[in-house]
């Protein structure tokens, strides 16, 4: 531990300088994600059916549970898959996943279809937890 001290102090520049790249990284795809919204956003606007949530996970993990009215759309297969968003296109697409690791690369990309999208925060890990519905 007096070694990982010595060196932040001896190199005090180089350390702050890493922190603000990765800083400045972290933000960067944060913002080229999309928005996150919490759950009352998406539940709410999936109540006034101004939103469709889109499920990456895969299917074996939807079908263990999921939000009523979501569509699954493994990550994997979004490209090959815009043909099923077709339809919501005047509305916004909310990306959830199981923790936030595939959402924001699938925000990504239906961003540079021009669809308008969001992310949930917290994905369906903290929907569990906070013991909203699920579809079996």
């Amino acid at each position: 531990m007096e070694d990982i001290t010595a060196f932040i102090q001896e190199q005090f520049v180089l350390v702050a300088a890493l922190a603000i790249l990765v800083g400045m990284l972290v933000r960067r795809e944060s913002v080229s994600a999309g928005a996150k919204l919490s759950l009352n956003e998406v539940v709410q606007a999936m109540n006034a059916e101004t939103a469709v949530l889109i499920d990456v996970r895969d299917k074996k993990e939807f079908e263990t549970g999921h939000v009523a009215n979501a569509i699954n759309i493994p990550h994997t297969k979004v490209n090959d898959s815009l043909s099923l968003l077709e339809p919501h296109k005047g509305k916004q697409i909310i990306v959830t996943d199981n923790m936030g690791q595939h959402a924001g690369s699938v925000t990504q990309q239906l961003k540079k279809n021009n669809y308008n999208v969001a992310r949930m925060r917290g994905g369906m890990s903290e929907w569990k937890q906070e013991g909203l519905p699920l579809v079996r």
